[in-house]
């Protein structure tokens, strides 16, 4: 038997998850992990948070906090979302910690050695006031393609269209607002182009073939339209060194090492365990790779990190990438800056025991190889009209017969359609293995609520409440069948609805060392069981907490677009004071000498200024603005006779003036020629 290695692509930091990342990777690969677990399979499934990469430093630079705080705070909530939702990794790592940043730089030094990179100097953009190079996101300016004026260096979010920096319109750096130069600049890129001819990758090409249509369709369309070196380097401030000589100031481009990632996520479990060499038998000889991903990563796994394993050598490469395309909410594309989402965390907490009625939804919509649409009808439907109307009500009735005529103690015996409802039972089993073999979970969900269908069908046809005066024999045989369609569904079941599977086999009286081959057996409860007490697996959603949900995403629109006290710059004017009230504050140009920020408080900074009169110490409400290094030397306008006062035990002597314009703070300028000391007026 093989040993499997299961990865999930790795979510960024940089914000929590919503149903569309569920739908996309994380679901399907939970449901495919149980299954082949309860099949006996030998394997480790792993993921972690992607903590590097500009989409990081974005948020920072929004929040006015450091990439790490950004990190610590999104990898905290979202591996709580998984552990509340039931996603079962047997690992959840970070690309920030030390194992990661040791692997990734030994991949790239044994590819370095090897003499594989290709050393090019390019014209990249430069941003001249920031004083760094910038990345393709930190670039805006009008899109060639549908003249939107925020498109980014890399891609159009309004048409979609994939761009390089240099093919916008009019470019702005997005860190100062300014024209960026073109500056020379050294960074090593893969050679696509060259490894893609090489026997080796065209013998891994032909296992492609037997792909997901979506995932071949597009790693053929990248090899048609010819493949290019692309940098494994960038010249940026967050991330892994590049651990060569000559290359300071340069990072490990994220999309090389964020794969990276599954196999030191692969080496921290096990070193855990306390077996620091096991990760090995998983990622060599004969092992499985299986990257359970979303369709915009597609290239990332199917192309560019398979070439980086087969150039090193000492890895096995993808057995399979079952990609899946895109969720849309109520008609729209997903998006995480408008808001337009369905947050985890929060359905979690708003739907409270809840989790398999989103679990069944996602799955009965998962877009496997189109596009799909999650809508709160849908849901409420999917809830009301399968969950409860069709597996809930089977399992009800026939554990309220049980309990009605037996006392909850299995009769015994076998009813007249026995062998004909084995017979259909076996060969759904069958299918259902077969589809969650091929990844097509949505198809393999389906059959098995047929299953619950077909219990209930079963018990219309023969009526047993009808029966039990006249004919008790039968009833007895009638149910056992039903109860053994039950203990069959908690088995196939568990990889969609672990939880409801869960509650089901507590009222059958059954334990958890079923496996998926046991469902297979005719006979999974006999004579003499005894049963747990009844209670319902579901209950119906009503249309008030549906209007609720459907409200909040309008909510969430309407606040997208009209503007908040907070973010309209043209404030009420305040109440009138007259000119000796004015007269009374005395304001001078300072200059900030040092700022640290205040324990505990995440808006306040501690600062020295020199005031000309002194050095003072005051403390300010602006650190979700500005990191304490960036404003050193800061030429500032400071009110110098404001009453001192206590901030978190200390003492702030005077008060730095701002201004706000859309959210963001800015200093007032002293003017040109001011030095410490200078009177403003």
């Amino acid at each position: 038997m093989s040993k499997k290695l299961i990865t999930a692509a790795l979510p960024y930091a940089n914000g929590p998850i919503h149903i569309g990342h569920v739908a996309g990777c994380y679901l399907p690969a939970d449901i495919y992990t149980r299954f082949e677990r309860m099949r006996g399979e030998d394997l480790v499934f792993v993921c972690g948070s992607d903590e590097h990469g500009v989409a990081i430093t974005m948020k920072a630079r929004k929040e006015g906090v450091t990439p790490q705080e950004v990190v610590d705070k999104y990898n905290a909530q979202i591996s709580d979302a998984f552990e509340r939702f039931g996603i079962r990794f047997d690992h959840f790592s970070r690309t920030s910690r030390p194992i990661h940043h040791k692997t990734a730089q030994e991949f790239f030094r044994k590819l370095y050695d090897k003499g594989l990179f290709i050393e090019k100097e390019t014209d990249q953009y430069y941003d001249e006031e920031a004083g760094q190079f910038l990345a393709d996101r930190y670039i805006v300016g009008t899109c060639p393609v549908c003249s939107n004026e925020n498109a980014y260096g890399d891609q159009c979010e309004k048409c979609g269209s994939t761009l390089s920096p240099t093919d916008l319109i009019n470019p702005k750096s997005a860190l100062s607002g300014s024209a960026p130069v073109l500056k020379k600049a050294v960074n090593w890129f893969l050679p696509m182009d060259q490894i893609a001819e090489s026997p080796a990758f065209k013998e891994y090409a032909k296992r492609v073939e037997g792909w997901k249509s979506n995932v071949k369709g597009q790693f053929k369309s990248w090899l048609n339209e010819g493949l290019q070196p692309r940098a494994m380097t960038r010249d940026l401030d967050w991330g892994i060194p590049v651990p060569v000589e000559g290359a300071e100031g340069k990072v490990l481009y994220v999309w090389f090492d964020a794969p990276i990632g599954y196999i030191s996520a692969t080496k921290e479990y096990f070193e855990q365990q306390g077996n620091p060499d096991g990760w090995k038998a998983y990622w060599e000889g004969d092992a499985e790779l299986i990257h359970f991903i979303g369709k915009d990563n597609i290239v990332f796994h199917s192309i560019i990190f398979p070439m980086m394993l087969m150039e090193h050598g000492d890895f096995v490469l993808p057995t399979n990438v079952p990609a899946n395309e895109f969720l849309n909410l109520e008609g729209n594309k997903l998006s995480t800056s408008r808001n337009w989402a369905v947050w985890l965390h929060e359905y979690l907490d708003e739907f409270p025991g809840k989790n398999d009625e989103l679990r069944y939804t996602l799955t009965s919509i998962a877009p496997e190889t189109k596009d799909s649409d999650f809508t709160w009808k849908d849901y409420q439907l999917k809830v009301n009209s399968e969950l409860v109307a069709i597996l809930g009500n089977f399992v009800n009735r026939v554990m309220v017969l049980m309990q009605k005529y037996y006392e909850g103690q299995v009769p015994g015996g076998v009813s007249e359609r026995h062998t004909e409802l084995l017979a259909e039972q076996a060969k759904q089993t069958a299918q259902i293995t077969k589809l969650l073999e091929s990844y097509r979970f949505r198809d393999a969900q389906s059959e098995w609520m047929n299953m619950a269908r077909l219990g209930n069908k079963f018990l219309a046809d023969l009526e047993p409440w009808k029966l039990w005066k006249t004919e008790p024999e039968k009833v007895a045989g009638i149910l056992t069948d039903a109860l053994n369609i039950c203990a069959r569904l908690a088995i196939l079941g568990e990889p969609f609805l672990p939880e409801t599977t869960q509650k089901l086999k507590q009222q059958l009286g059954l334990s958890d060392k079923f496996t998926w081959a046991d469902a297979g057996k005719a006979e999974l409860m006999g004579a003499g069981h005894q049963l747990g007490a009844p209670f319902l697996l579901f209950t119906n959603i009503d249309d008030e907490i549906i209007e609720k949900q459907i409200a909040k995403l309008g909510q969430m629109t309407e606040a997208q677009n009209t503007p908040t006290e907070e973010t309209n710059p043209i404030a009420p004017q305040k109440a009138e004071i007259v000119y000796d009230d004015f007269a009374k504050m005395d304001i001078r140009a300072g200059i900030i000498l040092e700022a640290v920020k205040v324990p505990k408080a995440d808006k306040l900074l501690q600062l020295t200024v020199d005031t000309g009169l002194d050095k003072r110490t005051i403390v300010s409400g602006i650190a979700e603005h500005f990191n304490p290094e960036d404003i050193i030397g800061q030429r500032v306008s400071v009110l110098v006779n404001l009453a001192p006062r206590k901030l978190r035990g200390i003492e702030s002597q005077g008060m730095i003036l701002m201004t706000e314009t859309d959210g963001k703070l800015f200093f007032v300028d002293p003017g040109e020629g001011t030095t410490a000391g200078s009177g403003i007026s």
